[in-house]
C-alpha cells in the first residue's frame, strides 16, 4: 500500500454566533451613535490583537501570547463574539498547559474564527470606514 495514496484534506468550516443580547445592551447603554463608536474601536482593536497573537506565536513568547488571548477574551465578551472568547480561552489554556502542539492547533482555529467574527459583525453592523 502507497501510503500518499491514503492523504486526506480537512476542511476547516467554523461557525459563530453574536449573542444579541450584548449588542443591544451596549447600544441600548451608549445610544446609537456612541455604540457604533465603540464597536468600531473595538473590531479594530480584536484585529490588531488577534495579529498580535500570531506575532508572540512565531516569536515563541508564551507570556505575550497568553496575555494577548486573555485580552481577547475580555474584549469580545463585551461584544458578544461568545465563540471568539471561548477560543481565546481555549488558546491561553494551551499555553499555560505548556502544550505547544495544542497552543499552535488552537492559535489556528482562534484566528480562523476570529476572521469570520469580525467579518459577520462588520456585516451586520454595516461597520464602514
Amino acid at each position: 500500500m502507497n501510503v500518499v495514496e491514503k492523504i486526506v484534506t480537512l476542511e476547516h468550516k467554523e461557525t459563530v454566533r453574536l449573542d444579541p443580547d450584548r449588542l443591544t445592551g451596549l447600544y441600548r447603554q451608549l445610544g446609537d451613535k456612541n455604540a457604533l463608536d465603540v464597536l468600531c474601536r473595538t473590531v479594530e482593536e480584536l484585529a490588531v490583537r488577534l495579529s498580535n497573537c500570531e506575532r508572540f506565536w512565531r516569536q515563541r513568547d508564551w507570556a505575550g501570547l497568553r496575555k494577548c488571548a486573555r485580552s481577547l477574551v475580555a474584549i469580545s465578551e463585551q461584544i458578544g463574539m461568545m465563540a471568539l472568547a471561548h477560543v481565546a480561552g481555549d488558546v491561553a489554556r494551551s499555553v499555560d498547559a505548556g502544550d505547544v502542539v495544542a497552543t499552535g492547533a488552537t492559535l489556528s482555529r482562534l484566528v480562523r474564527v476570529g476572521e469570520i467574527s469580525l467579518t459577520v459583525i462588520w456585516d451586520q453592523q454595516d461597520l464602514s470606514v
